[in-house]
């Protein structure tokens, strides 16, 4: 009987929604199932045949110590997805490497630490910005901060460009105060009434879709917990949604990972643009999508074999 850990945190494991139907659907399978804490120094991860990374919402502000847990970890069982994966993913900075491999991608523009942050707010919101998806500038009269590593929307605030002064003090506690690299986006406003379309992949192969309504409110304040709760429904992606995220998972510079996430949103000509590519520990909502919870399960128990 194959033992697999599902690595969660201790404050997340009670509000992760897709533990219950996995772990469900690995008992059918005949395993064996454990959901320890990444941070628990008292697991042998030895143990186990499999940890599988899903609910580990609070190494954002702990990310030195979350990847050297994942090679430690990696070293006395397989991890899924693997070390080389979450480096390369936890940092937004993978956004211009897929846009470089011409993946169409929310336009955007970091600011590292040490940046003058008043200096690059004023030339980001000078009116327009180049589209990285389509060659030519876009107009935008709201937009969005967020840092290059965060998970949940968690640090993530919308502004109108009028608003610069409130978004400045932002922006220069990310970059100077807290010496973490950041990133400038325009705000799309098809969200408002589209929402985001996420498309998951397992093991290479496209499983379900689902809509995340809009989350960025104005004027609402920071979120302060593991995540910003999501409005989750059913979606068929379009034509156009699947061969986006196609391109955008053909260009992952890695073996085919066990899971991912690809989340788009539209832009200002209705075409589909890549908002992010989660590998680290996606929320994927089984109850969305029957049967996808078996099998991401017999996937699992294929790797553990394998």
């Amino acid at each position: 009987m194959p033992h697999i850990a599902l690595v969660s945190a201790l404050h997340a494991l009670a509000l992760d929604e897709d533990m219950p139907p996995l772990v469900a659907a690995l008992v059918r399978e005949g395993a064996q199932v454990s959901t320890p804490c990444w941070d628990d120094a008292t697991v042998d991860w030895a143990s186990f045949d499999l940890a599988l990374l899903r609910s580990t919402w609070n190494y954002v502000e702990r990310i030195d110590e979350f990847r050297a847990w994942t090679r430690r970890c990696s070293r006395q069982t397989r991890l899924c997805n693997p070390p080389e994966v979450v480096d390369w993913n936890t940092d937004k900075h993978y956004l211009a490497q897929l846009h470089r491999a011409g993946v169409p991608v929310v336009p955007s523009r970091f600011v590292e630490p040490g940046e003058d942050a008043r200096v690059a707010l004023q030339h980001f919101l000078m009116g327009t910005v180049t589209s990285l998806s389509a060659g030519r500038a876009v107009p935008f009269d709201q937009f969005v901060i967020k840092p290059s590593i965060g998970a949940g929307s968690r640090d993530t605030a919308r502004y109108r460009c009028s608003d610069a002064l409130r978004a400045l003090e932002h922006l220069s506690r990310l970059v100077g105060v807290e010496r973490r690299s950041a990133l400038l986006q325009p705000y799309l406003a098809s969200v408002d009434q589209q929402g985001e379309t996420a498309l998951v992949y397992f093991g290479g192969e496209a499983s379900h879709a689902f809509r995340k309504g809009p989350l960025l409110r104005l004027d609402s304040a920071l979120v302060e917990g593991l995540f910003a709760p999501e409005e989750i429904t059913a979606r068929q992606p379009g034509a156009d949604e699947r061969a986006l995220a196609a391109a955008a998972y053909a260009a992952i510079p890695f073996e085919t990972p066990l899971y991912a996430r690809i989340d788009m949103i539209r832009d200002d000509k209705g075409a589909p643009v890549l908002l992010e590519l989660e590998m680290t520990e996606p929320s994927v909502y089984f109850r969305h999508a029957a049967g996808s919870a078996d099998r991401l399960a017999r996937l699992l128990l294929a790797r553990c074999n394998g």
